[in-house]
């Protein structure tokens, strides 16, 4: 495993959601709270940045060459060509309070995503599944969601509540969810945007943790992943063979600590040993 490389210091207030695209090969990531969505092209280190309608949560790729993104109003279609953000579905019209966190795309093209509380005070998060113009509410109760993401073999799939430090593991069987158990409870920081190894190991990025938790598929903590800054947000794998882990952080929280760890808020790379799984692609 490599040292942590910053390759874009892009101080964001709270990045998130980083997705590799080996279409595009490029990285797309956003800003929740500075309400942007950037892209990271890995040959040339080439950078852009677009204005956000409101705070988004997950931007992911789809099929035909666009994004679905969490928006806080709902769903939306952005179009990389024009910049156009489009909203497909609103999400908890009747929860003004909220707004979408994180999501991932599963093997079968569907949207699986969490709301949160924006004040993080409230439980009044949730975790959904989106297919084929049907929106699922699947699970309640959460005061921030982060994840979810699925095993190797699809049948389990992890999902957290940052604020509770606890990440819970659910039996997936074709979109719907039975048998809620605790997985881990974690130490050293919050749980954080979760991704998954081709070996079934769960790597939980640490909010105020300066770091990566990996886990075993039984629950067992192995060894962290060290990084230069105190809050990472979220890792996804990319590159040709998936095994350039890329690291949304953020300086939310930690405003007092931006002298010195002025990188703060930056996108970073580790070279890391085992590939992860194949990015999906949104199914419209």
């Amino acid at each position: 495993m490599s040292q942590a490389e910053l390759v874009w210091d892009v101080q964001a207030e709270l990045g998130e959601g980083p997705v590799w695209s080996a279409r595009e090969r490029c990285i797309w990531f956003v800003d929740i709270k500075g309400r942007k969505l950037h892209r990271y092209a890995v040959d040339d280190g080439a950078k852009r940045s677009w204005d956000t309608p409101d705070q988004t949560g997950f931007a992911l790729p789809a099929e035909d060459g666009s994004l679905i993104c969490g928006v806080r109003s709902g769903l939306h279609r952005f179009d990389p060509a024009t910049g156009a953000f489009t909203q497909v579905a609103k999400v908890e019209p009747d929860r003004p309070q909220n707004r979408l966190n994180d999501g991932f795309i599963a093997p079968d093209g569907a949207l699986w995503f969490g709301s949160m509380d924006d004040g993080e005070s409230g439980v009044s998060g949730a975790l959904y599944r989106y297919r084929d113009g049907v929106l699922t509410r699947h699970d309640d109760g959460y005061r921030i969601t982060n994840g979810p993401a699925l095993s190797p073999d699809g049948r389990t799939l992890y999902h957290h509540d940052s604020a509770l430090q606890r990440i819970y593991a659910f039996d997936h069987h074709d979109g719907f969810l039975t048998n809620k158990r605790v997985f881990a409870d974690v130490t050293g920081g919050y749980p954080d945007g979760p991704s998954v190894d081709a070996d079934g190991i769960l790597h939980v990025s640490l909010f105020n943790g300066g770091g990566i938790a990996r886990y075993s598929p039984t629950g067992a903590r192995l060894a962290d992943i060290t990084l230069p800054v105190v809050t990472v947000t979220k890792a996804a794998f990319g590159g040709d063979d998936l095994r350039d882990l890329y690291c949304t952080t953020a300086w939310l929280g930690n405003a007092d600590k931006r002298a010195e760890q002025p990188t703060l808020g930056g996108l970073y790379r580790v070279r890391v040993d085992r590939p992860g799984l194949p990015q999906a692609l949104f199914r419209w």
